[in-house]
């Protein structure tokens, strides 16, 4: 990579004439650059198809780390084509280590890759990285007069900070394992999302489907050089029993799919990924079921298939990390309060297990005048927002951040609302990969308003009738662990707690048939879902007492009575808030 960067610097060079000699580059220009420059890749070995190979002889040499993964065969394509592609930059100047890897915009401020490329055992993203979306070019440098570097051109794409890294708590170097990660951008993108495919999703793994991958890497097996210009390339998936028996005993069925057809030996035979394209997606009817993870080195060897991580297997993972917006934008859900007696809305920071000190929330408006305050994320930029119902008139409203402006504003979204007992914002009800609202009206029908990801609605869907016999509905992400949203229900009568497990459809079938998972516990008179509050990717609940205890009671994942873990106290003194979301 580093000889195909460097000649791409040398020959944009002859095109910056003129540029002024005494500016000087900024940080994400040097950084990216320097990337550029460097002959490093990210962390991954790479296997040769052979049943008699030893399981660790690809440790030998080089503590195992050989190039990655791009696109051999296959034709050119615009940003147009795949707006959600992302370029992944990154340079360590403390160690002169840079590498390159492929990502995929799966919200406004979320990027899916592999965890080999994001391992944070050995790369600090948010200090080292930069993201670049918007463009299908990778970029070249401008050069001054004098031959000294000034910057870079992007061919209209954008690059941008991050803030927050995760990749698998699982992952498996040795094995290349759980190769799945998301960063998490600090401000929002324009580039266009596109979804993930769910837990529940075989068709789009049936041998011979059709499925494509994008990348930037390189184009033949014979030099290092890499794509200026965005690839795909069209590739069939591959049975698990073709693949197992390709890649014994490396491949682990229900974690990794192969695609393609098996390589020729050459260049002109092939049709695969290579060096450089390590997270990218493989994609299947508009949505990513597949990252790039691992292949053979110079990726043309007689036989062999590429192997991606298989996202059905992981989107109960992701998922939850692409919807974690929370007020302190840590990734983990934090508790919204307001005082009753003066009406000062504050924000108690999650910290794991525990709740710190309240900090008054002052600049996003007043929190008087209302009789309901709900976490959400309706536009999905990673920044916490705000349903809010005016106890006057019963008129809902959404309060959101406005990144441009450094600023708070607050638009009406319903209006009379005053009849309706419930209003919920769980996250993505419907599958769409847009946050959706809830309410039961004064029937006891449990209707879902579709969200449009721009604090619009669609025409409101009935999920059926019943729900006047909870005194309690609520949820807030994925209580289950397949990716999909679920929602929590208390009975008036018995005060028994259930789970309603989300399907990712709308209408009656949005959710299966209730499960009890608790029973009595009359002894709470608040029950609130803000989120995943332990940042386990799991979400959780909290119970007030009378009294004023605050107990957490952290998800498990089951959808059993083994729901939640034994409870916990964050504390004593809630008495004195009447809304708490």
């Amino acid at each position: 990579m580093a000889a195909a960067i460097a000649g791409t610097l040398l020959m944009s060079s002859a095109s910056a004439a003129g540029a002024d000699s005494t500016s000087t580059p900024n940080e994400a220009d040097v950084r990216i650059a320097k990337a550029m420059a460097a002959d490093d890749t990210a962390g991954v070995a790479t296997r040769e198809p052979s049943s008699t190979e030893s399981a660790d002889s690809d440790s030998d040499g080089d503590s195992g780390l050989k190039p990655s993964a791009q696109i051999i065969g296959g034709s050119e394509t615009t940003i147009a084509s795949a707006p959600w592609m992302a370029q992944l930059w990154y340079y360590d100047e403390t160690q002169d280590l840079g590498f390159f890897c492929g990502g995929t915009v799966v919200s406004p401020t979320k990027i899916l890759t592999a965890a080999h490329c994001v391992d944070k055992n050995y790369y600090n993203w948010v200090k080292y990285g930069e993201i670049v979306t918007g463009t299908d070019q990778l970029p070249t440098a401008v050069y001054n007069d004098d031959d000294s570097f000034d910057h870079l051109d992007y061919h209209g794409g954008t690059p941008s900070k991050v803030s927050r890294q995760w990749n698998h708590s699982s992952w498996d170097e040795e094995a290349i394992d759980n190769d799945v990660a998301v960063l998490t951008l600090a401000s929002p993108v324009k580039a266009t999302p596109i979804k993930m495919t769910t837990s529940t999703d075989t068709a789009s793994y049936t041998a011979g489907t059709s499925a494509k991958v994008y990348g930037w890497g390189r184009t033949t097996s014979t030099n290092n050089d890499i794509s200026q210009t965005l690839k795909t390339a069209t590739l069939p998936i591959v049975s698990d029993t073709t693949c197992a028996n390709t890649w014994s005993p490396y491949f682990i069925k229900g974690h990794m799919v192969c695609a393609g057809k098996p390589a020729g030996g050459t260049d002109a035979t092939t049709t695969a990924t290579c060096n450089g394209d390590s997270g990218g997606p493989l994609v299947v009817g508009n949505k990513v079921v597949g990252v790039v993870s691992w292949g053979v080195e110079d990726c043309v060897y007689k036989g062999a298939y590429p192997v991606f991580a298989k996202v059905s297997k992981y989107v109960g993972a992701t998922q939850p990390r692409v919807d974690d917006a929370a007020i302190t934008r840590d990734g983990k859900a934090d508790v919204f309060l307001r005082n009753k007696e003066t009406g000062t809305g504050y924000v108690r920071a999650s910290t794991g297990s525990k709740l710190a000190d309240r900090k008054a929330l002052t600049e996003e408006g007043s929190w008087k005048g209302y009789n309901l305050v709900q976490q959400t994320d309706l536009n999905r930029d990673g920044y916490q927002d705000f349903v809010l119902r005016r106890s006057s008139d019963g008129d809902v409203f959404w309060r959101r951040y406005v990144p441009s402006s450094s600023s708070w504003t607050t638009t009406q979204i319903f209006d009379n609302w005053t009849t309706r007992t419930r209003i919920l914002t769980p996250g993505d009800v419907t599958g769409d990969a847009l946050p959706d609202l809830l309410s039961v009206d004064s029937a006891g029908a449990l209707w879902i308003y579709p969200g449009k990801g721009n604090g619009t609605f669609s025409t409101r869907v009935k999920v059926g009738t019943g729900w006047n016999q909870y005194n309690a509905v609520l949820g807030h992400g994925d209580f289950t662990g397949d990716g999909k949203v679920d929602l929590i229900a208390r009975t008036k009568t018995g005060s028994n707690v259930y789970l309603y497990k989300g399907v990712g459809k709308s209408g009656t079938g949005a959710f299966a048939t209730r499960i009890k998972v608790r029973s009595d516990w009359s002894a709470y008179n608040t029950l609130i879902t803000p989120g995943d509050v332990s940042g386990d990717g799991r979400a959780d609940l909290l119970a007030r007492t009378p009294a004023g205890t605050l107990y957490l009671y952290t998800g498990t994942g089951k959808a059993t009575s083994e729901i939640f873990t034994t409870r916990a106290s964050v504390g004593t003194s809630y008495a004195q808030y009447d809304l708490l979301g």
